[in-house]
């Protein structure tokens, strides 16, 4: 086959239905994405012909690349001679993983569809396991890393396994999966939810149609692998990412219970403003500086912190129009609670004696009397409103 290239994202269904092109009752559409994974293509398409010459059947590779520019175009052009793989380079200002496997999705040809990663970590041997476990009582099945028969790499890092078990502890009130966040998984194409109703953000594609796509679940165990090559690409804006798309999920899932995940949302802002205050305000101090500059230094970090954390974490929850009236509403209630909270503390280590030799309780009465002013800024604001629009 020959190599495709792409110049931007399309819209629409999620390529041919189930009755245009489903292809023979055993054939299959494998979407891998990737982004600087030339070194683990070669093999990958190894271990998937000598996989898929095994269990017969009609199938093809559908590389999409997220424009990386490292001599992968070649590399599946020689391969595309003798196996039937392509690539697709989707150039879009924001690489994501999830729109590259969608994108995978429409230019796939046949109605059964498998997802797996390029790093290897994946078993392509055991794609027959799960196509075997795809029937007409279930819409999708999972390779599990965590469920009775799964294993994880001994060498995989203890901090990237503390991630996954974390990340799957967040996801475990949106669906029943043991591993939601495997990311190898096959799928029925006429089971998919309408594109239209998609938003992922990330990588966590599987986990965004289970639930959007409230579709029937299985899961195969599998042996999880530590990459063969490469770096992987998990960073601390991914982390955001998903935790942003966790966000959303838990809006589409629990619906008109969104007003308790908007509390939440200021909640977790607030506690993030905290930490890196009092984090920054020690550490600024154990350096010598002087209490009072690391106190403006620490809040003024605090609050960029927190502004920048709700400003995201708002993008998924509210209007264009209710961000920019309440943009003006937080930043003055955050003015005025930076006022007090500094001016506190700057007082109570001034004129309290005991409050100077313990400047943490200081630190702790400050912060607590400016959320008190911020709160009462903000209810005066809102009170204030609405007897305006009374009279």
């Amino acid at each position: 086959m020959r190599t495709v290239r792409a110049t931007g994202e399309s819209t629409g269904s999620i390529g041919p239905t189930d009755h245009e092109r489903t292809g023979p009752p055993r054939s299959v559409s494998i979407v891998v994405p990737t982004y600087r994974e030339a070194a683990n293509i070669p093999a990958l398409v190894d271990r998937l012909q000598k996989s898929m010459a095994r269990s017969g059947g009609e199938w093809e590779l559908i590389l999409v690349d997220d424009d990386s520019g490292d001599g992968s175009a070649s590399i599946v052009a020689n391969l595309a001679q003798s196996c039937p793989v392509r690539l697709e380079i989707r150039r879009d200002a924001s690489r994501d993983l999830s729109l590259s496997v969608l994108r995978g999705f429409q230019l796939a040809s046949y109605e059964t569809l498998v997802v797996l990663d390029a790093d290897l970590s994946h078993p392509p041997e055991r794609i027959a396991d799960l196509l075997a476990a795809l029937g007409d009582e279930c819409d999708m099945v999972v390779g599990s890393r965590y469920m009775p028969g799964g294993t994880v790499d001994p060498n995989w890092s203890w901090w990237s396994l503390l991630h996954s078990r974390l990340a799957t502890a967040l996801a475990a009130p949106l669906t029943s999966c043991a591993d939601p966040m495997s990311g190898f998984f096959a799928v029925r194409r006429s089971a998919l939810p309408a594109w239209s109703s998609l938003h992922p953000i990330g990588y966590k594609i599987g986990l965004e149609l289970m639930v959007r796509g409230q579709l029937r679940t299985k899961e195969v165990p599998i042996d999880f692998s530590d990459r063969e090559g490469g770096q992987s690409k998990v960073n601390c804006n991914v982390r955001v990412a998903f935790l942003r798309h966790l966000y959303r999920l838990f809006r589409c899932r629990l619906g008109s219970l969104s007003g308790v995940l908007g509390v939440a949302r200021v909640v977790a802002a607030r506690c993030v403003g905290f930490v890196v205050d009092v984090a920054g305000f020690l550490a600024l101090q154990a350096t010598g500086l002087d209490h009072r500059l690391a106190r403006c230094v620490s809040l003024g970090c605090a609050l960029c912190s927190r502004w920048l954390l709700d400003a995201r974490m708002s993008r998924d929850s509210e209007s264009t129009e209710a961000r920019g009236g309440r943009s003006p509403v937080f930043g003055a209630a955050s003015l005025a609670g930076l006022g007090m909270n500094v001016g506190s503390y700057l007082c109570l280590t001034t004129f309290v004696e005991s409050l100077e030799r313990h400047r943490f309780a200081a630190l702790v009465c400050g912060i607590c009397i400016g959320r008190v002013c911020e709160f009462l800024y903000v209810t005066g604001r809102v009170r204030f409103a609405r007897l305006a629009r009374a009279h």
